[in-house]
């Protein structure tokens, strides 16, 4: 019998490899987990309609932490909590973007994504959407360390990222973790029992607050030195690693 009753995944650089595929050995572990009663569940900056094929893949009917727990999900399709991204700060974020001409930009609300390339038009204001999530990708480090600095100064907003060259904004005291608690709460189960993997600096407050913090070999190291274990990469199945020496063992 596992110690553990619950297992929280980040999708992009860990269940998933870098084809955006789950390998044969994670998809047998996970059944495994799930056969023994460990409960596993997806914990991505991804939105909603995003994750749902690799749940549905997984035959994962559990709950589902999705744009860096701006929603819980108690399973798919019921929505369990929404924290919103106000609008005056979608614009205020919107507006620094176009200040760094060459930076892609996105922004999730509850229906849909907008773009630097698809962005909502004269006919709509920045309030006539349910915002959750905003971000910014560039390869430009000075141009990256701007934004950042800037969005830092207003003291505002919940601050990380999913690769080494984005920042991805949320409500502040929005984090994987603040909804992994939320999911603990509704579930009976202590945050001691829960084991969560990621990559990325989204994943760092979970990683340090549940019983088994695992970063990916290929994980930012700031998230290795977070984490209480470093299983190997996503392209070498490490969520079957990690499952089978930590979880089933």
């Amino acid at each position: 019998m596992t110690k553990f009753k619950l297992i929280a995944l980040d999708m992009d650089g860990t269940l998933l490899n870098d084809q955006s595929e789950i390998s044969n050995e994670n998809a047998e572990w996970i059944k495994r987990a799930m056969d023994a009663g460990v409960t596993v569940i997806l914990s991505t900056g991804r939105g909603f309609h995003s994750a749902l094929p690799f749940a549905e893949q997984l035959k994962l009917n559990t709950p589902m932490i999705t744009v860096n727990g701006g929603e819980i999900w108690t399973k798919p399709h019921v929505l369990y909590k929404r924290t919103e991204l106000s609008h005056y700060y979608v614009k205020r974020l919107h507006e620094l973007a176009l200040q760094h001409g060459d930076t892609w930009f996105w922004a999730y609300t509850t229906d849909t994504i907008y773009n630097k390339e698809r962005w909502f038009d004269a006919t709509h204001n920045y309030d006539s959407f349910n915002w959750l999530k905003f971000g910014y990708y560039t390869e430009d480090d000075l141009a990256r360390e701007s934004i950042l600095a800037e969005v830092e100064s207003w003291g505002a907003l919940e601050i990380t990222n999913s690769s080494l060259h984005n920042i991805e904004l949320n409500p502040q005291g929005i984090s994987k973790a603040s909804a992994l608690k939320d999911l603990c709460k509704w579930m009976n189960i202590d945050m001691s029992e829960v084991v969560a993997a990621g990559d990325s600096l989204n994943d760092i407050a979970a990683i340090r607050e549940v019983g088994l913090g695992v970063a990916m070999g290929n994980a930012q190291d700031a998230v290795k030195q977070a984490a209480d274990v470093v299983t190997v990469t996503n392209n070498e199945s490490g969520i079957a690693e990690l499952i089978k020496n930590y979880v089933l063992q």
